[in-house]
């Protein structure tokens, strides 16, 4: 039997589709290299916009005709929904494509192994999971191991915040934090295979409160000063994080622990504080410069990434004036930005002042400009630097090989076969707005 997985949105649902994968082998399947070869298929699916979450719907369309092409082959396909769209559509998604087979939540992902069998031994039947169940689905996980150089390792899952935009505390759930015995066990496991990065993921990352051995919470910052200690771990990056939870701890860290990388993904979504207040951001622009100042005291070669929404309900020009403003204050190398996009059941979905979309349009062109000019300003000032980059796929070109600088960018350069997964202090030769280029030294 072999399998195949498509995954939708951010680097949780990455890391979510490993472990349903690392779920699958100990089933005795294989990974298919093509969507026609598979036996079973499954979008692991996104909610946080409107466009993602339509696009799973088109895709299970196309998909439904590779199903019929199967069957008239003699070839079952069980086709699975996992993830955010299934909490927050529920039974839509069989009314939507009746041929789904199955649909789990992002929390009872670990309970695929019984929804196989109950498929296996009644076909025509749609399963439907959604609950948040009281037992941890990591206790009930395969072991997870390397797959390269850099593994992505969930610490943290869900949200208390409740942004007025945002459907993740409806599809996530509460916060909870993975105790600290339990993150380093498997840290260990993913440097001892191989990687030498670990990205923290959580959807809000900087509110980690796991419990140590002893029963204690702690916090972020001690979890990154406990995982620097293992032998082999190169590099730590986390996403994603919230203003209001950026404590000095956590700033220090990038002082005092030489492998948390310089660079931070850091969401503001807007400059004006009005705008924050409608959005429950519990922060300001004033408080999140003030977070900018401690961070680049703590280590003057930080670089910073964010979120925009742009054509919030009730935004005026004046408020997206004060967008433009942040974004020339901070200098941001990097960024996210989006049009608003109403998500059904959040409260500003039903807000007045709900912006036309060709204003939205306009704003967002306006915002993307001037976050590519810093982007490829910063990627300029690169060039002739040396850096160390982490190698981790071939490119398009024979003996290319494409990697991640310490701030997140892509790198091109022409190097032997066994640099994959290893990193190499290259220097830089080229820029452009999106990616660099350079040579081994």
């Amino acid at each position: 039997m072999k399998y195949y997985i498509k995954t939708f949105g951010c680097q949780m649902n990455v890391y979510d589709s490993g472990r349903i994968a690392g779920i699958l082998k100990t089933l005795g399947y294989t990974e298919a290299s093509a969507l026609p070869e598979a036996d079973l298929v499954i979008f692991n699916t996104c909610h946080i916009r409107e466009k993602a979450a339509e696009k799973v719907f088109s895709d299970l369309g196309r998909l439904n005709i590779i199903r019929e092409e199967r069957a008239a082959r003699g070839l079952d396909t069980v086709i699975g929904v996992t993830g955010c769209v299934v909490q927050a559509e529920d039974e839509q998604i069989w009314k939507r494509a009746p041929f789904v087979d199955f649909a789990l939540g992002p929390l009872t992902y670990h309970r695929l192994p019984e929804v196989l069998a109950k498929i296996s031994r009644k076909k025509n039947q749609f399963i439907i999971d959604t609950d948040f169940p009281a037992e941890d689905k990591f206790d009930f996980l395969p072991e997870n191991y390397a797959s390269g150089g850099c593994s992505f390792l969930a610490v943290q899952e869900g949200c208390n915040n409740f942004c007025t935009y945002c459907v993740v505390p409806y599809t996530r759930g509460a916060e909870y934090s993975r105790p600290v015995e339990a993150v380093l066990e498997e840290a260990r496991r993913l440097i001892k295979s191989g990687s030498v990065e670990l990205n923290l993921l959580g959807q809000n990352v900087n509110s980690y409160h796991g419990e140590d051995a002893s029963g204690h919470e702690r916090n972020l910052a001690y979890l990154i000063r406990r995982l620097a200690e293992i032998d082999g771990l190169q590099r730590i990056r986390y996403t994603t994080s919230y203003p209001a939870d950026m404590d000095d701890e956590l700033i220090s860290c990038y002082r005092d622990v030489p492998q948390l990388m310089p660079f931070l993904h850091l969401p503001v979504q807007s400059g004006s504080d009005r705008i924050l207040k409608a959005m429950n951001r519990r922060h300001t622009s004033g408080d999140y410069l003030k977070i900018i100042d401690k961070l680049k005291a703590a280590n003057p070669n930080i670089g910073m990434s964010s979120d925009f929404i742009v054509g919030f309900p009730g935004e005026t020009d004046t408020d997206f004036r004060a967008t433009l403003d942040i974004v020339n204050k901070v200098q941001y190398i990097q960024a996210f930005s989006f049009k608003y996009s109403p998500r059904p059941g959040t409260p500003a979905a039903l807000m007045p002042g709900q912006i036309p979309e060709k204003i939205k349009k306009e704003r967002l062109e306006i915002l993307q400009n001037l976050l590519f000019d810093y982007q490829l300003h910063f990627n300029n000032q690169c060039v002739g630097k040396t850096m160390p980059v982490l190698f981790e796929q071939k490119g398009r070109h024979k003996g290319q090989f494409i990697g991640r600088t310490p701030y997140m960018q892509n790198l091109h350069a022409e190097l032997p076969a066994d640099c994959l997964n290893h990193i190499i202090n290259i220097k830089v030769t080229g820029a452009t707005t999106n990616s660099l280029t350079g040579k081994g030294v």
